[in-house]
């Protein structure tokens, strides 16, 4: 069985379907393309500043880590300035102690000879009339020492 076209409807159906693709293309597919392509578009331009966005912070850190490197350089530097500082100072206090000590310790020992010989002074003088008294007593009489005896 052969079925012969038949042009009339064939032309009908050919031609309804270019009005309504005309008509459907301008009312609901036009726009709905638009629609698409705008949303397209609207996510690229995103995605674009997405990435935009994500160069500058990593600059930014990157930039931030810098700075970050730079204070703690200068704050370690400023820190060791200030220990040797600090290790000047304590060591001239030191300095300045021992320097003190050291005249303390000459006074003491020029006090201790002073007192030594003025002890030593004092002894002889005991001894000499000492020895002046006992001579007095073991002989019985007064006796010139040269000195001054009290009897």
């Amino acid at each position: 069985m052969h079925i012969p076209p038949d042009w009339g409807v064939f032309s009908i159906l050919l031609i309804s379907f270019l009005g309504f693709w005309v008509i459907f293309g301008s009312i609901f597919f036009g726009p709905f393309l638009k629609l698409l392509g705008d949303r397209e578009s609207r996510l690229k331009d995103l995605n674009d500043r997405t990435e935009r966005l994500l160069q500058e912070e990593r600059e930014a850190v990157r930039e931030r880590e810098l700075q970050l490197a730079a204070i703690r350089r200068d704050a370690l530097a400023h820190r060791e300035t200030e220990r040797r500082q600090a290790e000047a100072e304590a060591a001239k206090m030191i300095d300045e102690a021992r320097a003190e000590a050291h005249e303390q310790l000459e006074a003491v020992r020029t006090g201790i000879d002073r007192s030594i010989d003025a002890a030593q002074v004092e002894l002889d003088r005991m001894a000499h009339n000492l020895a002046g008294e006992l001579a007095q007593r073991v002989l019985g009489r007064p006796v010139n020492t040269g000195g001054t005896l009290n009897n």
